[in-house]
């Protein structure tokens, strides 16, 4: 009986070794999957996307220059801003789709958490602004904190994107210093002229 229970140990210890086996190859595996995730570049930043929403930017700059108030002129600008973001979100996923990746991903996930709160900082900004009558700032600060969000995004996205941020916070500050009867040309050459050049880069470099 004791040769018997001494005989069972090697059979045992051979069913155990495949599974430890097992478990470290999974470990292994998943370690790789979240480094690849973390080091990888978001790349459903949409060209195409770009280019529409400085197309739909310099219509609502022509619609905006018509508006008898400036609460019409300001008014005008939040609808395009709303579409933009529609626009934006509907090509990213769009992109991603194509390329077989999601936006819920590693790095799409940091993009949105990185343009995520400067969004919401500037909306919440307008309101303040606006009560407060200071018009003037509203168009600078635009600016300046869509290329910060940009520019916090565009670090897990490809090179050209973080570039494109910086030119949006370099046209916002100079922005901010002007009369508000400048803030018109300078909302058309950001969120038109800007979204346009970059958008035809990021298509012709990066598909989409």
């Amino acid at each position: 009986m004791y040769n018997a229970l001494m005989g069972s140990v090697p059979v045992q210890r051979a069913k155990a070794e495949p599974l430890e086996l097992h478990a470290h190859a999974m470990d292994n595996l998943r370690f790789i999957r979240e480094t690849m995730e973390r080091a990888a570049s978001f790349t459903a930043v949409p060209g195409r996307g770009g280019i529409l929403m400085g197309a739909t930017a310099l219509i609502a700059a022509l619609v905006a220059a018509r508006q008898p108030s400036l609460d019409a002129w300001l008014a005008t600008w939040l609808v395009e801003a709303v579409i933009a973001v529609g626009i934006g979100a509907v090509t990213a996923a769009s992109k991603a789709r194509a390329a077989k990746s999601s936006l819920l991903s590693g790095p799409g996930r940091k993009f949105a958490l990185g343009l995520a709160p400067s969004i919401f900082v500037a909306a919440l900004l307008t309101a303040v602004l606006y009560r407060a009558g200071l018009y003037t700032v509203i168009p600078g600060m635009w600016l300046l904190l869509y290329g910060t969000g940009i520019l916090s995004g565009g670090a897990f996205s490809v090179p050209i994107v973080p570039v494109m941020g910086s030119c949006f916070v370099t046209l916002g500050a100079v922005a901010i210093f002007f009369p508000l009867v400048w803030a018109h040309w300078f909302l058309a050459a950001g969120f038109g002229g800007l979204h346009i050049f970059f958008g035809a880069l990021i298509a012709s470099r990066y598909g989409g």
